[in-house]
């Protein structure tokens, strides 16, 4: 059996061992893929592992022996599995890995607008002192999380975790699922509408999938919705952001600040209205990027082959 690996670096630069997929054929693996290559790489491979390559209708019309897909990451639209579906292709992906790492990476941004830990550690390198007699300085207002409110947008895993680590510091969660959990809410944790948490909440925290009907949700007429100085967390989907909307927002100061871990237009580009605003923290969408995370991409990956091999194909999406 030939099994190709479209772009394997993203998981594993080095310090997680893919030596497992060798016990079940031939395989071949690339650091990245670009679309002019796709068909002609997969060629007459009978399974196909990527990432954030696309594989297009074309591509696999091009790929007769072609047998399985499966994507390395919860997201599954850089394949079209209309196409695979119609040519009797099964996809799997990897439903859920990161969970607790994402959660973490939130509350990290969180943290780091609150208490600017980065920006006073330069400080301190540079030699600054708060005066002769004085050994502290800030540029920046700590901020207390206790006994503000946390709102989260998708009460999911994700939501779960962030929930969880917020309720921890003393915050109260209003939370806006559509699917409601009623067993997660408590005296500090309850769900409500998505008008009343945008109206209540000192931070908010986006962890919904990108649906139709969460795209732009983040959009000027919410954000009109929202308390003055509202702090914006977003390391789900960029596509959830109206970017401009929220860059006049910082600019303006009805939002305090924003962690961001996701844009919409990925790498980032030199245009992206948010690079120019202020109190804007950036993440190189690495929310998922723990080794741990990785491992369980890679062990997760492999048991989807295992199934299918054994002809139980397990967490198709086609």
């Amino acid at each position: 059996m030939k099994i190709v690996i479209l772009d394997h670096p993203r998981e594993n630069p080095g310090e997680i061992d893919w030596s497992e997929f060798d016990k079940y054929g031939e395989v071949t693996r690339y650091e990245r893929t670009l679309p002019g290559q796709v068909a002609e790489r997969i060629g007459d491979a009978d399974v196909v592992f990527l990432n954030k390559t696309d594989v297009t209708k074309e591509d696999l019309s091009r790929c007769p022996n072609l047998k399985f897909i499966s994507v390395i990451a919860t997201g599954y639209n850089t394949v079209d599995v209309k196409a695979a579906r119609e040519l009797g292709i099964p996809v799997s992906n990897v439903p859920s890995y990161g969970t607790e790492a994402i959660g973490q990476h939130a509350i990290a941004l969180l943290l780091e607008i609150t208490d600017h830990v980065a920006h006073h550690d330069a400080e301190v390198r540079k030699g600054r002192k708060g005066g002769e007699n004085d050994w502290c300085f800030w540029d920046y207002p700590s901020i207390e999380l206790e006994n503000k409110t946390m709102g989260i947008i998708g009460l999911g895993r994700i939501g779960q975790v962030t929930s969880r680590v917020a309720q921890a510091f003393g915050m109260k969660v209003l939370a806006y699922d559509m699917y409601q959990n009623k067993a997660l809410e408590n005296e500090q944790c309850r769900y409500t509408d998505l008008d009343t948490l945008l109206r209540e909440s000192d931070v908010i925290a986006l962890h919904c999938p990108l649906f139709p009907e969460t795209e732009n949700i983040i959009n000027k007429d919410n954000i009109a919705k929202m308390k003055d100085g509202v702090i914006i967390i977003n390391n789900s989907r960029g596509a959830l952001v109206v970017e401009e909307d929220l860059a006049a927002a910082l600019k303006s100061g009805k939002v305090y600040a924003a962690g961001i871990d996701a844009v919409r237009n990925e790498p980032i580009t030199p245009d992206n209205p948010l690079l120019h605003a202020p109190n804007v923290f950036f993440t190189p969408h690495i929310s998922w990027a723990a080794i741990e995370c990785r491992q369980r991409l890679i062990d997760y990956s492999l048991d989807n082959l295992k199934a299918f091999l054994n002809k139980e194909p397990i967490n198709i999406v086609n």
